[in-house]
């Protein structure tokens, strides 16, 4: 998948007379969840459905960096579902051929909905069909909708196709919203099912106190304030991810993840990541970019009466994390044994 950063890296050849065009979609896509998922799957497949025996117009998506709401409303704290290299990476597996990201600004945001989507879907992109979800909102002030899509389609000749109904089958219709809800309660399982996979966070590993390699459980470090939404303390089930970037798939280890301050400790003031990869005392991961993937909260975070009583939990945070991710409890690390983290 091609990845275009503004206007300037798309091939102009997809505009020109006799280009082979898109098939386009915009938004945020703010956690690719499956909403969105049914958006962009019908990109791909009209795309498809267009090639007859010609060349296949490209399956493209329009995304914005930073969010919309961060440039209007500077003061609101919104962290993302997803970081932009994981919406990336969802985008790519999804079988897109590129992606636009395009800087939002407030000069952007003033452009009215018929300049939009004549400067860049049509006069940019080539688009020869627009797939939107029926709640799509572009232009100046949001004015532009799914109906102004379609009156625009009719008058410049492209085709316009409106994914209605996107919801579970309670009838709740998938939305970023309701995964920040399910966070917020650290209901990971039913995010899980809105985003069609596990949530995942995303930083660089930092050096930590170096507390878990001493006790056997080394961790990976990362500060909960840049990792993105973050669900309430507790230790959760889930897995390390290295790599998975737009043109790699990711090394996926299984680790059991605590999020907190460790309150057994008194010397820990900032929330932190830390992921203990089951297994593994050999992983030296400081100054990577890893993302971690949340399964299941396993319990709340606890303060214990002293290191005995902690370690005993640890082990069996270990053993619930392998039986949840069905894979095989690992035996106990010695300290001695921990070479990196």
């Amino acid at each position: 998948m091609e990845v275009w950063y503004g206007a300037e890296q798309v091939p102009r050849s997809l505009s020109a007379p006799g280009g082979v065009g898109t098939v386009v979609t915009m938004g945020i896509f703010d956690g690719v969840h499956r909403g969105h998922q049914a958006v962009l799957g019908r990109v791909v497949e009209f795309s498809r459905d267009l090639a007859g025996d010609g060349e296949r117009p490209l399956a493209v998506a329009v995304t914005f960096d930073p969010h919309p709401r961060s440039v209007h409303q500077p003061e609101v704290d919104l962290p993302l579902i997803a970081s932009l290299t994981d919406r990336l990476a969802s985008l790519r597996d999804l079988g897109l051929d590129a992606v636009l990201v395009i800087t939002y600004t407030l000069d952007f945001a003033s452009q009215g909905p018929q300049e939009f989507v004549r400067t860049w879907l049509e006069g940019l992109l080539g688009a020869r069909a627009v797939v939107v979800g029926d709640d799509v909102r572009f232009g100046c002030h949001n004015s532009g909708d799914a109906t102004t899509l379609e009156q625009i389609g009719r008058t410049d000749g492209f085709e316009v196709e409106i994914v209605s109904k996107i919801g579970s089958d309670e009838g709740r219709r998938w939305s970023s919203t309701w995964i920040r809800q399910c966070l917020k309660d650290g209901d990971m399982r039913r995010a899980s099912q809105v985003l069609g996979r596990p949530h995942r966070l995303r930083g660089v590993v930092v050096r930590g106190l170096g507390r878990g390699r001493e006790l056997g459980f080394p961790t990976a470090n990362l500060e909960a304030a840049t990792a993105g939404v973050v669900p309430p303390d507790g230790v959760y089930a889930g897995w390390l991810v290295r790599g998975g970037g737009t043109d790699e798939e990711g090394q996926r280890l299984p680790a059991a993840i605590s999020i907190g301050t460790n309150p057994t400790f008194d010397d820990v003031p900032q929330r932190t990541v830390e992921a203990h990869v089951l297994g593994r005392a050999d992983l030296n991961l400081y100054d990577e970019e890893v993302g971690v993937e949340l399964v299941e909260r396993l319990r709340p975070m606890l303060a214990f009466d002293g290191l005995g009583p902690l370690l005993v939990q640890m082990r069996a945070d270990i053993e619930d994390t392998a039986r949840i991710l069905d894979v095989p409890v690992p035996e106990p690390i010695r300290p001695e044994d921990v070479t990196a983290h």
